[in-house]
């Protein structure tokens, strides 16, 4: 009788400590490019298991990230000089993602502190964007934030608050918008469960975009010779000048 009362007590134990799960899926996980690519939606999917069956205390918020791929990126400073606009000044970072996306089930910072925000990188404010050489912070500030700019502009970086919807706590889905300038490379969508202002379970899925056709044969013949590739395209926009002259030149 004592064993199985101390048995019964540590399965009600373990059931109270144990962690939820999130099941996550997508739907797709690779996006072909071609000429006729014009952008896509990501569909990310999936549910919140409990275990035992237990519900949460407290509502629980869901953030999506996705991110792909990093590369370093040199920022520039344009200012009027003499009536003229130059490159007055640069900052290089380290590695930045080409592209970022993030769709929460309320606002970053009423799901998380900025502690938690900033490990995980959840949320525009709180990417990791490291300068590659030492850089007075106000300063590196300024660039990062023009840098945050100029993606935000491109489609390339996109923060949805309320992005994510829950279905009785259990469910939940957001469409993620793929622009036509997404860079190619390999890419991870991250789900993190979060209650009462922590990460409580955490799932990825891995994604591809590559070009595809004709798009992927010139692609790869510029990776593989650059060189011949920046002469052929010289050669061509040449010849391209050459013939609209031709064409529209008057007989003298």
């Amino acid at each position: 009788m004592r064993r199985m009362l101390a048995a019964l007590l540590w399965l009600t134990a373990t059931a109270a400590t144990a962690q939820p799960r999130l099941v996550a899926d997508l739907s797709q996980s690779r996006i072909d490019i071609s000429y006729r690519f014009a952008g896509a939606e990501l569909l990310v999917f999936g549910a919140i298991q409990y275990p035992a069956g237990a519900r949460p205390r407290t509502d629980p918020g869901i953030a999506i990230v996705v991110r792909g791929p990093a590369e370093p990126l040199t920022v520039r400073l344009r200012e009027r000089v003499l009536g003229i606009w130059m490159n007055t000044a640069a900052v290089r970072f380290e590695s930045a993602p080409g592209f970022y996306a993030v769709a929460t089930s309320a606002p970053v910072d009423e799901l998380l502190d900025e502690r938690n925000a900033a490990i995980y990188e959840i949320g525009l404010s709180y990417l990791q964007l490291s300068p590659a050489t030492y850089v007075d912070p106000d300063r590196a500030r300024l660039f990062a934030d023009g840098l945050l700019d100029v993606k935000r502009k491109a489609g390339l970086f996109i923060e949805q608050p309320y992005g994510v919807r829950l279905t009785s706590d259990v469910l939940y889905r957001a469409r993620i918008p793929i622009p036509s300038a997404v860079p190619v490379g390999d890419y991870q969508a991250e789900i993190f469960l979060i209650e009462d202002g922590r990460v409580r379970a955490r799932a990825t899925a891995p994604i591809i975009i590559d070009k595809t056709g004709f798009e992927r044969s010139v692609y790869l013949f510029a990776q593989q010779y650059g060189f011949l590739y920046g002469l052929l395209s010289v050669a061509l926009a040449m010849g391209a000048g050459l013939a609209a002259g031709l064409a529209f030149a008057r007989p003298g």
